[in-house]
């Protein structure tokens, strides 16, 4: 028998193992911002101990009881709009009357060229040529009936063009731009820009007749894509895009849109 058993050899420490910690309440590094990270997390200091709770199902902020009341208001009065809520109408813009006149100016144009042409061909008595196909005064009135549906047709395209150009209308919301865009009797969609991504807002007035009536463009462009939005005919184009330009700056700032 051994008299002297050796004692139990104990494993070296691995070269790679990193080194006995004795004072866990010691910071052992620290990261890019100079603070200081611990081995364990129930010896940080406890002054030093931020808890975050998150709730599962996280509820929305609470909205201010007067702008519920405008997003109510606008919901009520433009019920064609998709408005978010807490979204409210700041502006509701129209085109120019001035559109129109130009649409019934051709209107009168036409129905004046058709009633003209009538009124030589009666006068020349070119309904004789086709005495074939009956009398004088059959023909005339067969004329007439033609002539009353081009009346009829011209004032027809009339009216339909101006429901167009009145259907086409801009909006302004705490939040977005929001333009419909009305191209046919039946053709008709919206786009919607939010004020966040509003880049450059500017307006444009050519010439003596949209100085002396006071109505012109106005054009908007957004970050990242460069879409180019344009609204023509507007009334009084330079304070509404003041008004667009203290609602773009508001809600990039996270300042309440006031309505002027």
């Amino acid at each position: 028998m051994d008299k002297n058993p050796q004692a139990p050899e104990t494993p070296a420490p691995s070269p790679s193992a990193p080194p006995a910690i004795e004072d866990y309440s010691k910071p052992v590094a620290w990261d890019q911002y100079g603070r200081p990270l611990y081995a364990r997390p129930e010896d940080v200091p406890a002054q030093q101990m931020v808890h975050i709770s998150r709730a599962i199902d996280p509820k929305a902020e609470p909205i201010p009881p007067e702008i519920m009341q405008k997003y109510e208001e606008s919901k009520k009065k433009y019920p064609q709009l998709n408005l978010s809520r807490g979204e409210y109408i700041i502006l509701a813009v129209k085109r120019h009357p001035i559109g129109l006149l130009q649409i019934w100016a051709v209107v009168v144009f036409i129905m004046v060229a058709f009633g003209g042409l009538f009124a030589v061909l009666a006068r020349s008595g070119a309904t004789s040529s086709f005495a074939l196909f009956g009398s004088s005064e059959e023909l005339t009135g067969l004329a007439s009936l033609i002539m009353l549906f081009m009346f009829a047709l011209t004032l027809a395209g009339g009216f339909i063009a101006t429901y167009i150009y009145n259907a086409n209308r801009f909006y302004l919301t705490n939040e977005s731009v929001i333009q419909e865009i009305q191209t046919g009797l039946f053709s008709k969609h919206e786009q919607t820009v939010s004020l966040l991504n509003i880049e450059d807002a500017s307006y444009r007035q050519n010439g003596i007749i949209q100085t002396m009536f006071n109505y012109g463009s106005i054009r908007l462009s957004t970050e990242g894509d460069e879409t180019t939005y344009r609204f023509n005919y507007v009334t009084n184009p330079k304070q509404h895009l003041a008004t667009l330009n203290n609602a773009v700056e508001a809600f990039k700032n996270g300042r309440p849109v006031h309505h002027h």
